[in-house]
């Protein structure tokens, strides 16, 4: 599953519950995310019923820096590790964000 194409978090969710009542195992992949959509896509992965192997790749594979940190690495094993830390376990880098913007729209107030 690829949470992003099938429409975000909530209906990943919604065919996870699906999968789970009819015991179908599920695989997660991604679509060249940045950390903060890789988390997503790890903290979906990490639930029950994510028994097939995952296509979520480390972070220097697609971007020599990212919006995010941790950086994300495969273990020796190959594996990439769900964070730990609050919420989604990472962190966005404000600096990094404004310095690959293309563009930034304000609305006064």
């Amino acid at each position: 599953m690829k949470q992003g194409r099938v429409g975000g978090l909530t209906a990943a969710r919604e065919i996870h519950a699906l999968a789970q009542d009819r015991g179908v195992p599920l695989s997660c992949g991604g679509m060249l995310e940045t950390g903060i959509g890789r988390a997503v896509n790890l903290a979906l992965a990490s639930l029950p019923g994510f028994t097939l192997p995952h296509d979520i790749s480390a972070t220097r594979r697609y971007y020599r820096e990212d919006i995010a940190e941790p950086e994300f690495v495969l273990t020796e094993r190959g594996t990439v590790r769900v964070p730990q830390g609050p919420g989604l376990g990472v962190e966005l880098v404000s600096e990094r964000l404004v310095r690959w913007e293309v563009f930034a729209w304000t609305t006064p107030l």
